[in-house]
């Protein structure tokens, strides 16, 4: 199976269309072996399904076998319930990424069962904190190195939801550890962004 920073590296923040290019030329080479392939294909239904093409992203997942390979049955439930998500029915995608997360765990896969909390977090939104804490708690004991970088951006989000809740005292904590942690396994750009959220905390205790 495709390691995550395998993945990553594929992937184009912010550019799906380019991500789907790219994911359209790994499928066309012969280097990766069908477990392989069934991992990039649920990737490239993601980046359609950014691009809004909700149906055709949902026809690819359905052309994926993830019987075979758990790891790909676990991708196959984050995307669908992402596709979903974006769709606008995200009480339908809950339950999707519940399973995810479920199996996820049992499989050992920390970093996919910490990205289906985290997109928990979204689309339960009445239970966004719960499922946030859970994802940093899961993320905080992982093994895996670039699980662990998912302490950045849940600390983050986090952070943000308190303060969008009025809660600056307790966002200002949760942007002070995404800042920590940043510092030990984040991006330079992730240090810059934890630095401003602080700011902007701290600015919106001033005002009181």
């Amino acid at each position: 199976m495709l390691d995550q920073e395998t993945l990553d590296r594929l992937w184009k923040q912010k550019d799906p269309e380019l991500s789907e290019q790219r994911f359209r030329d790994a499928l066309a080479d012969p280097a990766y072996d069908a477990d392989e392939k069934a991992e990039l294909a649920t990737q490239l239904g993601r980046a359609i399904g950014l691009q809004g093409r909700y149906e055709e992203a949902d026809e690819l997942l359905d052309s994926v076998d993830g019987e075979e390979e758990p790891t790909v049955g676990v991708r196959i439930l984050l995307e669908r319930g992402r596709v979903l998500n974006s769709s606008g029915h995200a009480a339908m995608a809950v339950p999707l990424f519940e399973q995810a997360a479920e199996l996820g765990d049992h499989l050992g896969e920390e970093y996919l069962a910490v990205d289906a909390l985290h997109m928990l977090a979204i689309a339960d939104s009445a239970h966004a904190e719960l499922w946030t804490k859970s994802a940093l708690e899961y993320a905080s004991t992982a093994h895996d190195p670039h699980t662990r970088r998912w302490m950045v951006a849940l600390h983050n989000n986090l952070g943000w939801a308190l303060h969008g809740a009025g809660r600056f005292t307790e966002a200002l904590v949760e942007f002070q550890l995404a800042e920590q942690w940043a510092e030990r396994t984040g991006t330079p750009a992730q240090q810059q962004h934890a630095r401003e959220a602080i700011e902007a905390c701290e600015l919106a205790l001033a005002a009181g």
